[in-house]
């Protein structure tokens, strides 16, 4: 039910410019769903819902902010320019220097772009480590001879 409940919380969501608690709640009942006011609360707190303004002095929930593939490119361009100072690789791990304090704001650009060659991302100060689909060959795989390449293009001025 729960789950049901709040599926029908996110499509309400994108489809209506709902502004309160109570406001979702009725919409929620219109659709044959009885819930609380705490329900909903708890739902929105769950679903990390946000308020975002709707440019008339209101404000209507909407989900967080989920960047649109064209963004997370130009965010990654722009760090790397920025930022990275060296790449380097070991098998299926790829070592990034960054300036000191930018690599959380590396790595999570390239979280971002979700390329499915990446495992994941490790960022400490200024080293990020990532980690990539692969076997355990002495030269880079497949996977991390492209993502090599598409990090050299991120770094290159466009």
């Amino acid at each position: 039910m729960k789950t049901k409940r709040q599926a029908m919380i996110l499509q309400l969501i994108r489809d209506n410019e709902i502004e309160t608690q109570e406001e979702l709640a009725e919409l929620l009942r219109e659709q044959g769903i009885v819930v609380t006011q705490a329900t909903v609360s708890r739902d929105v707190k769950e679903l990390r819902l946000v308020k975002i303004p709707t440019g008339e002095g209101h404000y209507r929930y909407s989900v967080p902010y989920e960047p649109v593939p064209g963004d997370a490119v130009r965010r990654a361009r722009r760090s790397f320019q920025e930022y990275v100072m060296d790449v380097n690789y070991t098998q299926n791990i790829i070592i990034m220097k960054t300036l000191p304090g930018t690599a959380n704001a590396v790595a999570a650009a390239i979280d971002d772009l979700r390329w499915k060659e990446i495992l994941a991302t490790v960022a400490g100060d200024d080293t990020i480590l990532v980690l990539t689909k692969g076997d355990e060959e002495v030269t880079p795989t497949e996977p991390v001879r492209t993502i090599l390449e598409e990090f050299r293009k991120l770094r290159q001025s466009s």
